[in-house]
């Protein structure tokens, strides 16, 4: 009876972002879908490989936050599709999300790394999407 009582739970607690179940790849896509570079700046390993259409460089979580805002503000978000994830390694997590903006497609690559029982973002790479 009491598992009963608890599965509904766990199961909310899967669904929500942030909890203790969900996946930090779809943490990632909500944070990105939603515009909120603040949010996903708290993911962020102290050092952040970024890569924005072809300009790639690696910055602190405060330049990072930076960089990426400035980008999300040129590019707002419309449509955000999980398009391809691998999580079959324990400690690193990457995931192939789809971007649509009023302006163009975007393909945003994130690779996750786990460092004390929790996931950084330690690249993230976005680039025009290839039109098939």
């Amino acid at each position: 009876m009491i598992k009963l009582l608890c599965l509904p739970l766990l199961f909310i607690s899967y669904l929500v972002p942030g909890g203790t179940f969900a996946d930090p790849i779809d943490n990632v896509a909500t944070l990105i879908k939603q515009g909120d570079v603040h949010a996903l700046s708290a993911m962020f390993a102290p050092s952040v490989e970024i890569s924005i259409l072809n300009e790639e460089n690696v910055y602190s979580k405060t330049q990072a936050e930076l960089v990426l805002t400035k980008f999300f503000n040129e590019n707002k978000p419309r449509l955000v599709k999980m398009l391809h994830r691998v999580n079959s390694n324990p400690n690193y997590y990457f995931g192939v999300i789809t971007m649509n903006t009023d302006k163009s497609a975007f393909r945003i690559a994130c690779t996750l790394k786990q460092i004390d029982k929790h996931f950084e973002l330690i690249e993230m790479r976005i680039e025009t999407e290839k039109v098939k």
